[in-house]
């Protein structure tokens, strides 16, 4: 099974082609994982997967999504993310973070508070708007905070921050760094033109709109040591018939690949409240075909891949490179064992085979038994 062969990039081996996508918990206080964190995603890498994502991580105070967010900052995020990556080292996964700047979206409510721009009951909780920062003045939406312009010194800032955070994360340990270029957050404001219009080099057309996170991740890439893999997470339609479409995505990745970068990890929307695209099993899949056939570069899928099966087939037909588990996972953070069991994909007489291995073994065994039990019955 194509799936759980090992797959090399640059000079790290994952030992399947299933990643547990990034995904914000919400749960941090001034930027420290805690051991919330630390449970969370070692019970992914107990359950088989190859790669571990930490959630979006922010590079600057200003540019978390809430108040809750990871932050890698100062070097005083070190030890607690040294924490998250020895344990997840230590049951057989790989581990990434992904690096990130919320831009207009940024002062925002956890998930449970509404989701929307802090309020009044968030200040007495203590919880206050900071300054935000985006391509252009526009608001994510209708009462959210309007952002300010960045101008050429906080660009250079900015840029300096993603920097800092990528030495930061491989001093932590990491060995898989993505930046974060989708969602409406801040290199994806300038890539849209649903929020970038801004009249200088880094706005108007396609090649303008680009340049800045281009920027970014070029001198993400040359502070990030080559030994090790560059992801960048792009949304690749915006959603909107304004926005950027899936052609513009490719013409931007073939940019990427120019720079070293491994995997376009292929998202969708976030740039606004709408979004005109159906959202059906693997909706986002054929995005990661496109932009892997005619930008020559690696891709992750992700976006309602529910199964074991579903996920091999996408690697098997050429789809993706790896897979990318959300919700699944969550719901079922043994999903990597759960899939290997179904698929038939393990060697009970493999040489010092692994502990998930074993387990998936032990899993597809109870599953053949309850097959057998079900027909006498």
């Amino acid at each position: 099974m194509k799936l759980f062969e090992p797959v090399a990039l640059r000079d790290v081996t994952l030992r399947n082609r299933l990643l547990v996508s990034p995904m914000c918990q919400y749960s941090a206080q001034d930027g420290y994982a805690n051991d919330h964190h630390l449970i969370n995603l070692g019970r992914f890498a107990m359950g088989g997967f190859g790669l571990v994502v930490v959630e979006a991580t922010a590079v600057v105070p200003e540019g978390r999504i809430t108040h809750g967010d990871l932050g890698l900052w100062s070097d005083d995020h070190i030890p607690g993310l040294r924490r998250i990556t020895d344990a997840l080292r230590m049951y057989g996964a790989v581990a990434g973070i992904q690096i990130a700047h919320a831009g207009p979206k940024a002062a925002s409510q956890r998930p449970w508070q509404g989701n929307g721009p802090l309020d009044d009951r968030d200040f007495q909780r203590g919880e206050r708007p900071w300054p935000v920062v985006s391509a252009s003045d526009k608001p994510y939406a209708d009462g959210w905070l309007k952002p300010a312009a960045l101008t050429s010194a906080a660009m250079a800032n900015v840029k300096q921050a993603f920097v800092d955070a990528a030495l930061r994360a491989d001093a932590a340990g990491f060995d898989v760094i993505e930046v974060h270029c989708a969602h409406g957050y801040l290199l994806n404001s300038f890539l849209s033109p649903v929020t970038n219009d801004r009249n200088d080099e880094y706005g108007g057309d396609l090649e303008g709109r680009m340049r800045f996170p281009l920027e970014v991740v070029h001198a993400v890439r040359a502070a990030w040591p080559q030994g090790k893999p560059l992801f960048v997470r792009v949304s690749a339609v915006d959603g909107l018939r304004e926005g950027m479409s899936i052609d513009d995505t490719v013409v931007f990745s073939r940019c990427l690949k120019a720079l070293g970068v491994d995997i376009v990890d292929c998202s969708s929307g976030g740039i606004a409240p709408r979004y005109e695209y159906p959202s059906s099993y693997g909706y986002q899949v054929p995005y990661a075909q496109k932009v892997r056939s005619e930008a020559g570069i690696g891709t992750a899928a992700v976006g309602l891949i529910v199964d074991g099966r579903q996920a091999e087939a996408i690697v098997t037909n050429g789809q993706a490179d790896l897979v990318a588990i959300g919700r699944e996972a969550l719901a079922d953070p043994n999903f990597a064992l759960h899939a290997q069991a179904e698929l038939g994909a393990v060697d009970p007489q493999a040489p010092f085979a692994s502990w998930p291995t074993q387990v998936a073994w032990w899993l597809q065994g109870r599953a053949a038994q309850v097959r057998t039990f079900s027909a006498q019955s």
